[in-house]
């Protein structure tokens, strides 16, 4: 009889611990958020610019990235890619070609153009300078 009044009272102090524990607390005082209209800070409205430098490793990571979003068809999301892996590594003949293909994808035949012409002065011997050739004469042609 003993034995289980210590343990229903033990029970009943457990239970009120864990009650106690689950009721919310006051909460405490946070610092007043900015309202979402709010202009950013000074110091924040000026972005530096991204300083590239050679890394070849890197360019080459971007134009995989790009030709993933190629076979799903972002074709914008691919062209910012080839056009970073070009940033990063502007002798990089295969991203200038890939850059080409996506802007031709983009209807943007200016850009495209450019893309094919600079491919063509960093691979002039490459195996597929005649196909490009060809693409470049398809083009319709620059109007500036």
């Amino acid at each position: 009889m003993i034995v289980a009044r210590v343990s229903l009272t033990l029970l009943f102090a457990g239970l009120l611990a864990c009650a106690q524990q689950a009721k919310p607390s006051k909460p405490e005082a946070q610092p007043p958020r900015p309202p979402a209209h709010a202009e950013p800070e000074e110091e924040d409205a000026v972005s530096t610019p991204k300083e590239y430098t050679l890394n070849p490793i890197q360019a080459q990571s971007e134009i995989k990235i790009g030709q993933y979003y190629m076979k799903r068809g972002r074709y914008k999301a691919a062209a910012d890619r080839f056009e970073e892996a070009t940033r990063w590594n502007p002798g990089a003949a295969e991203a200038y070609l890939l850059l080409g293909g996506a802007q031709e994808k983009l209807r943007d035949a200016k850009a495209a153009r450019a893309a094919y012409e600079k491919y063509l002065e960093l691979a002039p011997g490459a195996k597929d300078a005649s196909g490009v050739k060809k693409r470049l004469a398809k083009l319709p042609p620059d109007k500036s």
